[in-house]
């Protein structure tokens, strides 16, 4: 696996990876984490992602010759408390449907570690859905988070997790 920077040139194929997984996520009633709707033709979504990929927050997982996930990495969103110490926060994390089971997740975050600590920050914090059976709480869990404060963005629940890095 490799991962690369993304830029501008990759915003369609991030879009199409989040397509993918709101299309599953629907196909398995679990509409309440991103909707039902693509995220191709939401035009705050879209900008979203055109940002990351400009301002060099965005990195890409390849397999197989094709993106396999992305990542986003950057501040913290401005719902969510702000840290006490400097941290690397992961905006996006998504992986291509396909590439299920793979470890192109984990891949990622482990990039993400790499980028905080070339950074100084030896804090590393993810905001995700928390609600139905919190199965993406879990999801984080196992990748050494812990969960600490949940949240709400009006009626949508959400979850903040941290991981301590160490140095090296």
């Amino acid at each position: 696996m490799d991962i690369t920077p993304g830029g501008p040139g990759d915003v369609g194929a991030v879009l199409q990876l989040l397509d993918g997984a709101t299309a599953w996520l629907v196909g398995l009633g679990r509409t309440g984490q991103w909707g039902t709707e693509p995220h191709s033709t939401n035009p705050r979504r879209i900008a979203r992602v055109s940002e990351w990929a400009e301002s060099g927050r965005l990195h890409l997982a390849h397999l197989d010759g094709q993106v396999a996930g992305a990542l986003a990495v950057g501040d913290a969103m401005p719902y969510v408390p702000p840290a006490t110490e400097p941290e690397l926060y992961v905006n996006l994390l998504v992986t291509g449907r396909e590439y299920a089971g793979r470890g192109v997740g984990a891949a990622l975050l482990d990039h993400a570690r790499a980028l905080a600590r070339e950074r100084g920050a030896h804090l590393l914090r993810v905001d995700c859905y928390g609600g139905d059976d919190r199965a993406l709480v879990g999801y984080y869990e196992r990748q050494g988070f812990t969960a600490t404060d949940p949240f709400a963005v009006g009626e949508w629940p959400g979850q903040i997790l941290v991981q301590r890095l160490r140095s090296g």
